[in-house]
């Protein structure tokens, strides 16, 4: 989502035995592909760069931190309880790591952190609105299901 237009930029629909944290780098390659054949007035490509990817501890992962490393995207990804600084970890992950144990408070702030309620808000409302299950029983038809009522 986008938090400056509150813009859904991508949906994956998942069996529930589908881990969220698998997802980010299949949801930010959707983001950057998609957005660079959108189209502004005659002729003129938008593209969007991801500065940051804000996510909850269901994203904490080396490989996620490794592929925002790769990107160029600064991780807004909060830290689990139990993560330690390692030499198996990604070197992004250890700082990220040794600044939110130092000081959470002062990371959010500067991560922006707090603006996470901005795609919750939105996928909650979602909910609330439609229910939390789909009515179709094959995944294809789920899918399409989701992306309609996202739409809408």
């Amino acid at each position: 989502m986008d938090i400056k237009t509150k813009e859904i930029l991508a949906l994956e629909v998942t069996d529930e035995k589908v881990h969220d944290g698998k997802m980010l780098k299949k949801l930010v390659n959707s983001v950057l592909d998609g957005c660079t054949t959108k189209t502004r007035g005659p002729n003129k490509k938008m593209v969007i760069k991801i500065k940051s990817a804000l996510g909850d501890g269901a994203y904490d992962s080396n490989s996620n931190f490794r592929y925002l490393q790769e990107t160029g995207i600064t991780p807004g990804i909060k830290i689990r309880k139990n993560s330690i600084v390692s030499s198996k970890n990604n070197r992004l992950m250890n700082r990220q790591v040794l600044r939110q144990t130092k000081d959470l408070l002062k990371w959010k702030k500067k991560r922006k952190y707090g603006h996470r309620w901005m795609a919750e808000t939105a996928f909650s409302t979602l909910k609330r609105t439609f229910g939390e299950y789909v009515s179709a029983t094959k995944f294809s038809n789920m899918v399409k299901e989701m992306m309609i009522k996202v739409i809408v």
